[in-house]
């Protein structure tokens, strides 16, 4: 394990392996990714998971991971300070529409037949699986239920006792940490992606966290470029958290 890699990962945490991840770009067309997977030597504590996120890493499944790709640096991890997010009237009307309208249940992470019908289709409808087949239980435990983290949670939302969007986040002390969101699009003018963002920040005020993470921005894929709405942000280029707080350009609605 090379210097500048190790210093990514918090002493105290045992490494079990390192995996070379090279692949099609999930984010933009005709590149290949690079993406190596750590597998920690046990659960990731929260006070350790701090110290990843800091550092550029994400989580998938039991799988830490960051972007190491040799002629691309387009996907720049980004967070918010909740400290210092603006609350707008627009994202403020998004929250009393959703808060009117919506039940929010908080628990861990489960797969049944309703949510795996649902991830199936928002990725379908939104085109995220490039003609991939359906994930099947397995996959989506994997993905999304196992976690290497020791606080990995579900927020699931519910519009007259019906499921129609999962947001599934980890947690470290100082942090949440956006894994992964879905939903029915027949919803779409509950803007459920904005409104699970802001009720994430919501729970990171409420239990004194400074950070919410993002997940990656890449500007050029309309999936991820709604980030940029979420204002003043942060953005991991080159090592460092570079301020943001105006937006460039205009991204497709989540």
């Amino acid at each position: 394990m090379n210097e500048t890699f190790s210093k990514r990962l918090p002493s105290s945490l045992p490494v079990l392996n390192v995996l070379d991840n090279e692949h099609p770009c999930s984010y933009l067309p005709d590149r290949t990714a690079t993406m190596p997977l750590i597998y920690p030597g046990r659960l990731v504590e929260e006070s350790e998971f701090d110290h990843m996120l800091e550092h550029g890493l994400r989580r998938s499944g039991r799988f830490a991971y960051f972007t190491a790709c040799q002629n691309c640096q387009l996907c720049e991890p980004t967070r918010l300070d909740v400290h210092r997010f603006r609350w707008t009237d627009s994202w403020r009307r998004i929250v009393n529409r959703g808060d009117r309208l919506l039940e929010v249940r908080l628990d861990k992470p489960t797969i049944d037949a309703p949510r795996l019908n649902l991830f199936n289709l928002h990725r379908n409808t939104r085109e995220l699986g490039a003609g991939d087949q359906d994930y099947s239980e397995y996959d989506y435990e994997g993905f999304l239920v196992e976690s290497c983290c020791t606080s990995t949670y579900e927020l699931s939302f519910w519009r007259d006792d019906e499921l129609i969007a999962v947001s599934i986040i980890d947690c470290g002390e100082q942090a949440i940490s956006a894994v992964y969101t879905y939903f029915n699009p027949e919803h779409s003018k509950l803007s459920l992606g904005s409104y699970s963002v802001l009720k994430q920040i919501q729970i990171a005020e409420k239990t004194e966290r400074r950070f919410v993470y993002l997940g990656m921005y890449v500007a050029g894929n309309r999936h991820l470029n709604y980030k940029s709405r979420f204002l003043p942000q942060q953005r991991y280029i080159e090592g460092q958290w570079m301020d943001f707080h105006d937006r460039l350009e205009v991204p497709t609605d989540s």
